[in-house]
């Protein structure tokens, strides 16, 4: 029998008992958990990579990073991944596809060898960050709007980049949205981390106290969750209101782990 352990008090919950899942009532209390607790984890699952995209597409649509694959590795060993390189931006903290019209719905991330030292994951709830908020601070941001942009996470990574990096990360695109994001089914999040690049029409050093402000809000220690990986586990998380970050492990481990990002349906507004 399916049963739920909460990991943190404000998000997040441990599953167990699943023998089967395929099943369709499984999937539609996942799918509901996921809604409400943001982060799910299963111990010892132990799934190859065929069973973890049939749960994958279970919740949805698996992008395809690359025509005809839906399943991402995540190395930072150049010579498991050409994304090694672009990987090292995971040590900050980030909600992918920020950049993107529509954000990813949620990540299946399961683990195939873990780091000898280091290398867990670590969750931040910008819903729940939001949701505890003082009124008059909620009333500050509102109307507020964000430029995000990958060169803003990547210069977390290489503070004083060569001409040639900041010219190829330029050529990507960036997105605008409102700093609280508010779901169609009118919860509300910080939409924050690394790819913030600047509040819209506010001062530099301004926008970037208040970034910084948020961001230190959002991953105090009540509306976080740190996962250390075992073989085996799977966790999902809600893309659009986890912040999360990989927190340091050697490059030459064999921390090897395999993902898969579900579409989502609802724009950033």
């Amino acid at each position: 029998m399916l049963e739920t352990t909460a990991l943190a008090s404000s998000f997040g919950i441990e599953v167990t008992g699943v023998d089967d899942l395929n099943d369709d009532a499984v999937t539609a209390r996942l799918t509901e958990a996921l809604k409400w607790r943001g982060v799910l984890l299963f111990r010892g699952l132990n799934l190859d990579d065929e069973a973890q995209l049939a749960f994958a597409r279970r919740l949805g649509t698996p992008v395809q990073p690359l025509p005809g694959q839906e399943i991402m590795t995540v190395s930072l060993d150049p010579a498991v991944t050409r994304s090694a390189e672009y990987l090292k931006g995971t040590f900050s903290w980030h909600i992918d596809d920020t950049t993107n019209d529509i954000p990813a719905k949620a990540t299946v991330l399961a683990c195939r060898h873990v780091a000898a030292v280091g290398g867990g994951t670590e969750f931040a709830s910008t819903y729940a960050a939001y949701e505890n908020l003082p009124e008059a601070e909620r009333k500050r941001y509102e109307g507020l709007r964000v430029l995000h942009s990958f060169e803003a996470a990547q210069r977390t990574v290489y503070p004083d980049p060569t001409d040639e990096q900041v010219a190829r990360w330029r050529h990507l695109p960036t997105h605008e949205s409102s700093l609280v994001w508010e779901r169609r089914d009118g919860r509300k999040s910080l939409v924050v981390g690394a790819t913030a690049d600047h509040i819209v029409g506010m001062e530099p050093h301004e926008s970037r106290a208040l970034l910084d402000e948020l961001q230190a809000w959002t991953t105090q220690e009540r509306f976080c969750y740190t996962h250390d990986w075992e073989a085996g586990d799977m966790v999902v998380w809600d893309n659009t209101g986890m912040l999360h970050r990989a927190l340091p492990y050697d490059p030459s481990s064999e921390r090897l782990m395999r993902r898969i990002t579900i579409a989502g349906d609802e724009a950033w507004t």
